[in-house]
């Protein structure tokens, strides 16, 4: 690169820098799109409406039905945010709190009334038709009442009967790709519709779908329909099959519901958490930044600068693909910024390691950047198909973490190796050719880690099985392994009036020490219903002197009137499909990751391994959490989810040298030495890398809200044993599956 193409690069680079970090700051026009301002916050950050709906026609619904409709619920609001969220309160309701909306009427309207959908057939059994074609204003409508219609046999299905409904594309008889709706039926149903389909198709007519008191879809039958599975054709668009998916989706439910009351309610943080969380960020970025300049000089200065090009996008494309920000979000974007700095460290790693052999600066940088690939590839690549697997397969707040992890990946490989060497080749162009300002690789003698790997494995057995032993006497005194907390419990939903308007700096400061004192717990949530003197707050389950306690505690306290506190049980946030979803996807992520792994590697030892590592990572932070007794909340899976992906991460890059190592291995060099000499060559990384990350979640956990320091220490504990298990164990292990399981030759 000439001097005047370095010069240029480096101007555009800083415009590049300025331009996006004015769109993530102001925005662009007048509606400040891309800017920070208009990303989707969740309920803790921007609050959102709260609709309470009660089941119609039963006092006490069975468990298995309430289970089922808050399921299915949960999945027809996650249209509007992933963060939204749906839970049992009381013996008869259901609650919806959905993010980043205000307009609760219109929110209403859409979802309509839950479990009244009907499949309807064109005639009854004597020829009459149960509805026609109004053509003055072209829709259909019923000649019959719904009772009339169901006492005649004329509903041939309802939507209980439904299992599933998906919208997507089809390939029509004309080879054309239609947007169309994909249905699947149960058992019963399969059955019912495979009768009504073929009366249908032999009289040429169509099948009503009927829901809320109108016609969403009156498709006409091609065939009969025997296999349980039908599509509807003819969408216009995606958007169009995905909202009637949606409508049939919620009219199966099991139980009709009606909306008891809706609130727009506030943001369940004060701003200080806010503040708090957007400053340990910067400073935590600050001191990376110094720290890769110190250690890498040139080289780091180019990371820094392409890091706050990563930001500004982060940023920018979080608002513009509508992802849903929460507070263990931002926490988790801070995080990815210490991430982001791996793949920098690896280059620069390998450009320091070319510098000791002898060659230019310049040969180092193309070389440098040209053996990082496979390593950087590889590593991101893993993670992103875990990401892809829990955005498709995880439900709730598995699917926002996963949408952000992926985005940050994405960003992160461009940044690094594009973005870095960019501005890497212009500032050598600019005549920072000397050696001393990229550093040299010192020849380290290798550490015997092999040597010591029982003693390592035995380590981590010994932390493994005392974790689970504390969960078993934590199951025995306290009646719960680990400490859950509302989200996974569910709890008391006390609803207060007060005789002022109160900020949110108020009812930390003031109202939650009464609660606490009274409680002993420090796990409340709070939301102010906007509009009104009403704030709510959650707190694990209180016995009924404890909530008469309470009561009596807030009207001392603040002179309010008792009759104006009200007591609800309300169910977890994160139902037991939800958990077996993420269960799910974590086990089909792990499985595609050891596939990727030992495809790329040839040799499913190093995917063995791996996994195995990965493991003893969750166990170990799963023995912290029972130890320390830290609140297991929805913050509990993103931190055990980004455990996973750190992990394999660093584990990625120590194989990677292996398997290069390996390929130029000479006859006197034990299978041993190779790889004490492959993880010592990696260690320098291994340590910068875990060092920067470990920065950025200390300022979190030292500056951090309650809720923020719950992620940010077992993340920490999490960091730290990833980069032991990659450096410790990994090794070993895979040392372990090569010796004793030799691959077997093939007899000529």
């Amino acid at each position: 690169m000439k001097k005047s193409r370095g010069i240029s690069t480096l101007i555009i680079v800083v415009l590049l820098i300025t331009g996006l970090a004015y769109t993530a700051i102001m925005g662009i026009g007048s509606e400040r799109a891309g800017s920070a301002s208009q990303i989707k916050q969740g309920l803790d950050l921007a609050g959102g409406v709260s609709i309470t709906y009660q089941v119609v026609g039963e006092d006490n619904p069975s468990a298995e039905d309430m289970a089922d409709t808050i399921y299915k619920l949960q999945k027809r609001v996650e249209g509007y945010s992933t963060e939204s969220q749906v839970y049992q309160e009381g013996d008869n309701r259901i609650n919806i709190e959905i993010p980043g909306v205000t307009d609760a009427n219109s929110i209403l309207e859409e979802l309509g009334k839950p479990g009244s959908l009907y499949f309807i057939a064109q005639t009854d059994s004597e020829g009459n038709e149960n509805y026609s074609l109004d053509y003055s204003t072209y829709s259909y409508v019923l000649n019959k009442t719904l009772e009339e219609l169901q006492a005649d046999g004329s509903v041939v299905l309802s939507g209980t009967e439904v299992k599933a409904a998906q919208a997507g594309q089809i390939t029509n008889d004309m080879g054309n790709n239609e947007y169309a709706v994909d249905l699947e039926f149960t058992a019963e149903g399969s059955t019912k519709f495979a009768e009504a389909t073929k009366k249908a198709y032999e009289n040429g007519e169509t099948i009503a779908i009927y829901y809320d008191e109108t016609f969403v879809s009156v498709p006409t039958v091609n065939s009969v329909i025997a296999d349980g599975r039908a599509n509807i054709t003819n969408m216009s668009s995606f958007e169009e099959a995905e909202k009637l998916a949606s409508t049939i989706r919620i009219g199966g439910l099991k139980l009709q519901l009606e909306e008891l009351r809706s609130n727009v309610v506030g943001a369940q943080l004060g701003e200080s958490a806010i503040n708090t969380s957007l400053k340990a960020g910067i400073i935590g970025f600050a001191l990376v930044a110094i720290f890769m300049i110190a250690v890498y000089l040139i080289p780091g200065l180019a990371s820094v600068l392409a890091l706050c090009i990563y930001i500004s996008l982060v940023v920018i494309l979080l608002e513009a693909f509508d992802i849903t920000l929460t507070l263990p979000g931002i926490a988790g974007i801070i995080l990815s910024i210490g991430m982001a700095v791996d793949a920098n460290v690896i280059i620069f790693a390998r450009i320091r390691e070319e510098l000791a052999t002898g060659k230019t600066v310049s040969s180092s940088i193309k070389i440098g950047f040209e053996k990082a690939m496979s390593a950087i590839v590889d590593g991101n690549v893993t993670t992103l198909i875990a990401a892809l697997v829990l955005g498709i397969k995880g439900s709730g707040g598995v699917k926002g973490f996963a949408q952000t992890l992926a985005l940050g990946i994405v960003i992160s490989m461009f940044t690094a190796l594009v973005i870095t060497k960019m501005i890497l080749n212009a500032m050598y162009a600019l005549g920072l050719k000397d050696v001393k300002w990229y550093g040299v690789m010192k020849e380290r003698k290798p550490i015997s880690f092999i040597s010591k790997r029982i003693i390592f494995i035995v380590a981590s057995l010994v932390v493994i099985i005392g974790g689970f032993v504390v969960m078993g006497i934590n199951k025995s005194t306290t009646g719960q392994e680990l400490n859950y907390s509302l989200e996974f419990k569910g709890g008391t939903s006390t609803n207060i009036t007060f005789n002022e308007d109160l900020s949110l700096t108020d009812i930390e400061s003031k109202v939650l020490p009464v609660v606490s004192s009274v409680t002993g717990d420090n796990n409340i949530q709070t939301q102010k219903v906007t509009g009104t003197n009403e704030v709510i707050i959650k707190t694990r389950t209180l016995s009924v002197a404890e909530r008469e306690s309470l009561d009596q505690a807030l009207v001392d306290s603040f002179q309010i009137n008792p009759d104006l506190i009200t007591a609800e049980t309300i169910s977890s946030t994160i139902s037991s499909e939800m958990k077996s979803d993420a269960v799910v996807a974590v086990l089909i992520a792990t499985i595609c990751m050891l596939a990727y792994i030992w495809f790329r590697f040839k040799d499913i030892r190093f995917a063995s391994s791996a996994v195995l590592a990965l493991v003893h990572d969750v166990l170990v932070v799963l023995a912290f959490y029972a130890v320390a007794r830290v609140s297991v909340g929805s913050t509990f899976i993103a931190c055990m989810l980004t455990i996973v992906g750190y992990s394999i991460n660093a584990t990625i890059v120590i194989f990677d040298r292996i398997r290069e190592n390996k390929a130029l291995m000479t006859k006197k060099e034990s299978l041993e030495e190779l790889v004490d000499r492959s993880i010592s060559q990696t260690l320098s990384r291994s340590i910068f890398t875990s060092l920067t990350t470990f920065i950025m979640v200390a300022v979190l956990f030292v500056l951090g809200v309650t809720s923020i320091r719950e992620f940010a220490l077992p993340l920490m504990v999490g960091i730290v044993c990833g980069t032991y298990s990659s450096v410790c164990i990994t090794g070993g292990l895979w040392y372990i599956f090569k010796t004793k399981f030799v691959e077997k030759k093939a007899v000529k």
